[in-house]
This record gives C-alpha cells, structure tokens and sequence, in this order.
C-alpha cells in the first residue's frame, strides 16, 4: 500500500520547492506548475490524489474539488502549515 502520509510530507517539500512566499508568509504554487515539475512527475503516481489527501488534512488547500492538468493549471495550491 501507497504511504500517504509519506506521500503527503514530500508533496510539502516539493511546494516549498517550487512555491513562492505570499504576502502572510504563507507558501503557493500554481497547480500547473507542480504538475509540470519533471521531478514531481516521477515522485508522485497520483498528485491529484495526493493533494486531495492532504487537503482533507487541511495541509494545503486550494479552490475547487478535482484539479485537472490544463484546466486549473492557475489554481494556487496553499501550504496551511509550516
């Protein structure tokens, strides 16, 4: 089985890695731009699925339920904790 919760604390990582500082000092980056991540990409099997699983653990958060590649490429996805 998939460890989430360690899925979850390298998908935190990766945010920090590609993300930016917002105003409150909290982390984003666009969906579209960890999707596109090369090494994202061979981390995660699933980020979608990842990112819902964090957020129903309210590490990040983001607009809408299911984010698509394309479609919410501009979505901002929020780390909630440090």
């Amino acid at each position: 089985t998939m460890n989430v919760e360690h899925e979850i604390s390298l998908l935190v990582e990766e945010i920090r890695r590609l993300g930016t500082k917002n105003a409150d000092g909290r982390v984003s980056v666009k969906f579209g731009v960890l999707f596109a991540d090369e090494k994202c990409a061979n981390l995660f099997e699933a980020l979608v699925g990842t990112l819902k699983a964090a957020k129903r653990r309210k590490i990040v958060t983001y607009q809408g339920e299911l984010l698509l590649q394309g479609v919410h490429d501009d979505v901002d996805i929020m780390l909630l904790q440090d």
